[in-house]
């Protein structure tokens, strides 16, 4: 069964539109999507997350309508927004805190989980780790990810593992960064 389905799925609104969008996300695909705008790639972003709901066509994640079901959708995908996420270390451990008890997650296992990818992710600069790190907490099955930054594609990939992606994009090049196989490298002892 599709985590995502977009059956032409339009959303109109404040003065902006998307759509009419068109797709199906299985387990363990990769669907990146190129927008003419970053306000376009947003909306399609949130759509697809169930955070706006579609004026015209259909959304389904898994086989839930998020207009009536959106309880259901968010124990499938998880949003991680464009905005990067300032955070002290200790106001994280209380965001990671919070995002385990909205997930009725482990306090303990969340915590060290985060440890992990924030090790995982390296390099990544912690603003934008953040919002990753927090939507991973709850192991969704799908991960919506709206305009991630191309030069983090290998490690927001490999921190994501096997797990669905739907991503916006507003150039082809950064696109195309999260359509490709996460690489896996191995190290020499």
């Amino acid at each position: 069964m599709p985590l995502l389905r977009m059956r032409n799925a339009s959303f109109i609104g404040g003065g902006c539109s998307v759509g009419p969008l068109t797709l199906e996300v299985w387990p363990g695909e990769r669907a990146a999507l190129t927008f003419a705008s970053a306000r376009e790639a947003r909306l399609a972003a949130r759509l697809a997350s169930g955070i706006v709901k579609a004026s015209s066509g259909r959304v389904l994640i898994g086989d839930y309508d998020p207009r009536v079901q959106s309880i259901h959708c968010k124990r499938i995908v998880a949003f991680v927004p464009h905005e990067p996420m300032s955070l002290s270390e200790p106001d994280f451990a209380r965001y990671i805190a919070y995002r385990a008890a909205l997930w009725n997650v482990d306090a303990r296992h969340a915590g060290a989980y985060a440890a992990f990818l924030r090790e995982r992710l390296g390099e990544m600069h912690e603003a934008f780790a953040y919002p990753l790190i927090g939507a991973l907490i709850a192991m969704p099955d799908l991960v919506v990810l709206d305009r991630p930054a191309p030069v983090y594609a290998e490690q927001i990939l490999g921190a994501i593992e096997a797990r669905a992606v739907f991503s916006t994009h507003t150039n082809a090049a950064a696109a195309r960064a999260f359509e490709r196989p996460a690489v896996l490298r191995m190290t020499q002892a």
